[in-house]
């Protein structure tokens, strides 16, 4: 699912709809955090359930630029609700939440190879 959302971010931002990217970019960090949820028996039904989640996946990871990164996908999130963000401001947390993505995917990978 999230490679589906992260298509569709993609696309909404080409077209400059920020407001849907962020959405989306959303939508694809959450089915990734789902699935972690999932395969570790952890809560993850709140935006608190992803953020614990985050902190506890940093620690275990000894990576706590996972934290700054998910504050960058929760700002993007309020931008979906509130459409705040100029576009040099969304560039940047695109780029940030980007990052998440690629860390939160190897995260999974590792969780099902064990």
């Amino acid at each position: 699912m999230h490679k589906k959302y992260l298509e569709e971010a993609n696309n909404f931002s080409k077209k400059g709809d920020f407001v849907q990217a962020c959405k989306k970019y959303w939508g694809a960090i959450t089915a990734l955090l789902n699935a972690i949820g999932e395969i570790k028996n952890l809560p993850h039904y709140s935006p608190r359930d992803y953020s614990e989640m985050i902190e506890k996946i940093a620690e275990e990871l000894n990576d706590p630029s996972l934290s700054s990164l998910f504050a960058s996908a929760e700002r993007m999130h309020a931008n979906f609700y509130h459409n705040f963000l100029k576009k040099a401001t969304f560039e940047e947390l695109r780029r940030n939440v980007l990052k998440l993505i690629e860390k939160l995917e190897s995260y999974v990978l590792s969780l099902i190879k064990n």
